[in-house]
C-alpha cells in the first residue's frame, strides 16, 4: 500500500478482470506505539506512509473508475484509537483520526457521483496488527490485551459485509465496534 503505482496497477487489473469496480477497502496498517519524547521518526514515517498514503493511494486508484461508473463504496479502516488517544499511540491515532476526516471530506466531494463512502473503526480484533508494536513494554501490553479480549476476524468481516449489503440509496458513513470487554 505505500506503493501508488502498485495500487494503481491492482485496480486497473481488477477493472480489466471484471469490468468495473464496486468497492474497495482500504485496511493495510501498521502500529508501531512508542511515547514521542522516543524520536521514533522512522516509525512514524512508516505508519503515515501506510496508514495514510496507503488509504489515499486505494481512493485515488479506484474513484476515476467509480465516478465513470457513477457508484461504488469505499470502505477506509480507522480504528477505535482513531477516536481516543492513549499515551505511547499519539501517532497510531493521529493516522487514524485521519482517516475519519479524509473519508467524511471525500463523502461530501463524491456523493452527486452515487458512491458511498463508509469507516469501519474496529477496537481490538485477532490480527497480526500487535506484531507491529516496536516497543517492547507497549508491545507486552498490547498483547496482553489481544490475548484477553481480541474477538475474530470474522466480527470485521460481518461489519463489512453489513456496511455494503445496504441499499443503493444508504450509505452507512461510520461503524465503531469493539469486543464487549475492551475498556477503550
Amino acid at each position: 500500500m505505500t506503493d501508488a503505482e502498485q495500487v494503481k496497477h491492482l485496480v486497473y487489473a481488477a477493472v480489466q478482470t471484471y469490468g468495473r469496480i464496486d468497492v474497495i477497502i482500504n485496511n493495510a496498517g501498521l502500529m508501531p506505539h512508542s511515547p514521542l519524547e522516543r524520536l521514533k521518526i522512522d516509525d512514524w514515517n512508516r505508519t503515515i506512509d501506510v496508514n495514510m498514503k496507503g488509504m489515499l493511494y486505494g481512493i485515488a486508484a479506484a474513484l476515476p473508475y467509480m465516478k465513470q461508473q457513477k457508484a461504488g463504496q469505499i470502505i477506509n479502516v480507522s480504528s477505535v484509537a482513531g477516536h481516543k488517544v492513549r499515551p505511547g499511540s499519539a501517532v497510531y491515532a493521529a493516522t487514524k483520526a485521519a482517516v475519519l476526516v479524509i473519508s467524511e471530506g471525500l463523502r461530501q466531494e463524491v456523493k452527486p457521483y452515487n458512491i458511498r463512502t463508509t469507516v469501519i473503526s474496529p477496537g481490538a480484533i485477532a490480527t497480526e496488527l500487535p506484531g507491529s508494536v516496536t516497543e517492547p513494554d507497549i508491545a507486552e501490553n498490547v498483547r496482553k490485551l489481544y490475548e484477553d479480549v481480541a474477538i475474530p476476524a470474522e466480527s470485521f468481516a460481518q461489519a463489512v459485509v453489513f456496511a455494503m449489503s445496504q441499499p443503493e440509496e444508504v450509505d452507512i458513513n461510520e461503524l465503531l465496534f469493539r469486543p464487549t470487554r475492551q475498556e477503550l
